[in-house]
C-alpha cells in the first residue's frame, strides 16, 4: 500500500493545509491520489466538516464520502469527547477497512490524523495507536512558533517509540512574526533523521490557490 499517516505536532499547526498540499503534489506527479480524514469534529449547517471538504476537493480521486471520512461527528471538541456525547465509540477496524478500499481505488493515499499524535479516541486506542495500527510511514507537520523544537522531538520520540518510520517532516510556518525561524528549523534538521520535505511560508488563507503554490515547495517522500 502506497499511503501516508500525516500527524501534527499539535492542533491547528495546519496538517488539513499541508495533507493538501501533498496531494496537489501527487497529482502533479501523475498519481491517482485521494485524502482521509478517518475522525473528524465539527460540521456545518450542511452537516460537513471544513478539514474533509478541502482534503475532497484536493483529491483526484473521488471516492465515496464514507471511506474519506469514516467517523465525523457534530460537535467541535475533542473526538472522544464528541463520540461519546453521541452515544458512539471509535473503533479502528472500519477505519483499516475504509483505507483498504481506497487504496484499491488510488496509486496513493494520504490519511490526516486528529490534533496532535496522542490525542485520544476510544477503546481501541489514541491516535498514534491509530497509526501504528495502520503500519504506515508518518509524516510529521512542525508548526514553526514558540515551543516548536520541544513539541516536534516529543512527537519524533513518540513515532520512533511505536517502531513507525517517519517518512519526512514539513515546516509549516504558521506564525510570520516568529524569531529565528531558520535557525529553528536548521536545528531540528539536525536533531530529526528523517529529511525535510519542505518548508511552506506562512498562509492567511487555505484556498486552493494557496494550496497549490504551497505543493511547489514540497518535495515527495
Amino acid at each position: 500500500m502506497n499511503a501516508y499517516f500525516i500527524t501534527g505536532t499539535d492542533t491547528g499547526v495546519g496538517k488539513t493545509f499541508v495533507t493538501c498540499a501533498l496531494l496537489r503534489r501527487f497529482a502533479q506527479d501523475g498519481m491517482a491520489c485521494v485524502g482521509m480524514k478517518p475522525v473528524a469534529a465539527g460540521v456545518d449547517a450542511n452537516g460537513e466538516n471544513d478539514d474533509v471538504v478541502l482534503l475532497r476537493a484536493a483529491s483526484n480521486v473521488k471516492a465515496d464520502a464514507n471511506l474519506i471520512n469514516p467517523y465525523s461527528f457534530t460537535s467541535p471538541i475533542a473526538p472522544q469527547l464528541a463520540a461519546l456525547e453521541e452515544g458512539r465509540e471509535i473503533r479502528f477496524a472500519p477505519i483499516r477497512r475504509a483505507l483498504d478500499e481506497l487504496a484499491v481505488q488510488s496509486d496513493v493515499v494520504c490519511v490526516e490524523g486528529v490534533g496532535g499524535f496522542r490525542v485520544p479516541l476510544g477503546p481501541d486506542g489514541d491516535s498514534a495507536d491509530l497509526a501504528r495500527v495502520l503500519d504506515l510511514p508518518v509524516i510529521l507537520v512542525v508548526g514553526m512558533r514558540l515551543g516548536c523544537l520541544n513539541h516536534a522531538m516529543l512527537t519524533y520520540e513518540a513515532i520512533q517509540a511505536r517502531g513507525l518510520v517517519l517518512a519526512g517532516w514539513v515546516a509549516n510556518c504558521v506564525n510570520p512574526d516568529m524569531l529565528r525561524r531558520d535557525e529553528n528549523i536548521a536545528a531540528l534538521s539536525k536533531m530529526i533523521s528523517s529529511p525535510l520535505l519542505g518548508v511552506i511560508g506562512f498562509q492567511s488563507s487555505t484556498d486552493m490557490a494557496g494550496v497549490e503554490q504551497a505543493a511547489q515547495q514540497l518535495q515527495l517522500p
